[in-house]
């Protein structure tokens, strides 16, 4: 209450605060849910589980696996919190220690990890600028909203050497500047999408989960519906639609389709490749591991923002100097060949994530240049659409081009092509959203 105004009169134009959860609970679109036993937010916020399955212990299981469900489980399947009167016996089955502190089902650790980090193991827990390391693979670092141009040429220092010296931002500024854009704070994994994290929603997907229609969209703008959908002929502001249902077919992570000539990282099980970057992924399966993981695909506007710096406008995400030859800012060019095993070609591979330390963007991404392509929530256009605020080019029917069939947006370079990919403003190769070749991608997600 302020001066007489509670913050649930959308008149008064206050924010309410997040609840309190008690008994370990986890907060998701601003309600406290058990995520060890709700099947729409399993393990995480908005994991939902298939048909034929439940949730325990934080993971989806079929109904015919599942264990019995003790009192309290029932309970909080049922959506009841059992309050301070509850017996002692009651709290410590639901997951609550009695000092007060969270029990092992209910550490607010394991909850706030994605799930495609939860196993733990390389590519999942075994992460770290260099390529090695006990950092997680999910970590994702906050993009300070602001406003930059789209178009842009930078001013290249005149002292850009190559030494692994991080120049902050280009000198002098950009020119040539156009298509300016605003983009609001929102989280952006540190790390491309891994080998190992990728197997885990294989995983699932092979067990039945599939998107709920309308899910993957930036929920924390416009009250909940998302970016602006610039591409829209609705009458009025349209906003992203989400997930449709009649992309869940689409979705085929096989062993054979994640094999694609020349460029796989992929192994039909677990081996050394875990901590490479996966590759050979459709669109689709992009956009629905973000949404299983807990997140969504960026935004052209975001990922051009993140390798931008924003306002600094830089020539590379890590500022003006010269890629090189020697690894420290981008794999690229066919010249990283550590592994010596890469199938087919040992003499051009991918590294593992996070390798090059001086390639570290404005806030701290890895790999935003080089390495593997990456998807962007976006479908192409030959010119940018005017003006954007939190924006996205997303027509229900999108356009042909000259050449062949709509595609959607790729940005970044690759381990095998040289630097003109690689530039913040660059685009990469057009790509129609089935195909399979060295794109990867990082999930965004809400500050």
């Amino acid at each position: 209450m302020s001066g007489g105004c509670d913050c649930h009169d959308v008149t008064c134009g206050l924010p309410c605060p997040p609840p309190l959860c008690p008994n370990g609970d986890t907060v998701c679109a601003n309600s406290c849910v058990n995520a060890q036993a709700d099947s729409n937010n399993c393990g995480y916020c908005g994991v939902t589980c298939a048909p034929g399955q439940t949730c325990q212990g934080a993971s989806c299981v079929s109904v015919a696996d599942a264990a019995p469900l003790t009192d309290a489980a029932l309970l909080a399947d049922a959506g009841a919190i059992p309050d301070a009167s509850s017996d002692g016996a009651m709290q410590a089955e639901a997951g609550v220690a009695l000092d007060g502190e969270a029990g092992s089902q209910g550490d607010a650790e394991s909850l706030s990890t994605p799930p495609s980090c939860q196993p733990g193991g390389l590519g999942m827990t075994h992460c770290a600028p260099g390529g090695n390391g006990t950092d997680s693979c999910c970590t994702s670092l906050e993009v300070t909203g602001g406003t930059y141009f789209r178009t842009y040429d930078p001013i290249v220092s005149e002292a850009n050497t190559g030494d692994p010296v991080v120049e902050m931002a280009a000198d002098g500024g950009p020119t040539e500047v156009a298509d300016p854009a605003s983009v609001s704070s929102f989280r952006l994994d540190e790390y491309l999408v891994t080998v190992g994290r990728f197997r885990q929603f294989v995983n699932a997907w092979k067990a039945g989960w599939l998107p709920a229609e309308g899910s993957g969209k930036h929920t924390h703008l416009n009250g909940g519906l998302g970016l602006i959908n610039v591409g829209s002929s609705d009458a009025g502001i349209g906003y992203e639609p989400g997930w449709l249902a009649t992309d869940d077919s689409e979705i085929a992570p096989t062993d054979v389709n994640l094999r694609c000539e020349n460029v796989t990282t992929w192994t039909a099980s677990p081996a050394s490749n875990e901590s490479l970057p996966i590759d050979c992924v459709a669109w689709y399966e992009a956009y629905a591991f973000c949404i299983w993981d807990g997140g969504f695909l960026p935004s052209e506007a975001e990922s051009e923002y993140a390798a931008a710096g924003g306002g600094q406008q830089r020539e590379y995400p890590w500022g003006s100097n010269d890629p090189g030859t020697g690894n420290q800012y981008a794999i690229f060019n066919c010249q990283y060949t550590a592994l010596a095993t890469f199938p087919p070609d040992p003499a051009c591979e991918p590294a593992p994530v996070g390798t090059p330390l001086l390639g570290a963007g404005r806030w701290g991404q890895l790999d935003l240049a080089g390495e593997v392509y990456e998807w962007n929530l976006d479908w192409f256009s030959w010119s940018y659409v005017n003006p954007c605020a939190d924006c996205a080019y997303l027509p229900a029917v999108p356009p042909e081009l000259a050449d062949g069939p709509p595609c959607r947006v790729v940005r970044g370079g690759d381990f095998g092509f040289d630097w003109a990919f690689m530039p913040a403003a660059a685009l990469g190769p057009l790509e129609p959203p089935t195909v399979r070749t060295s794109t990867g991608f990082r999930c965004a997600r809400s500050p």
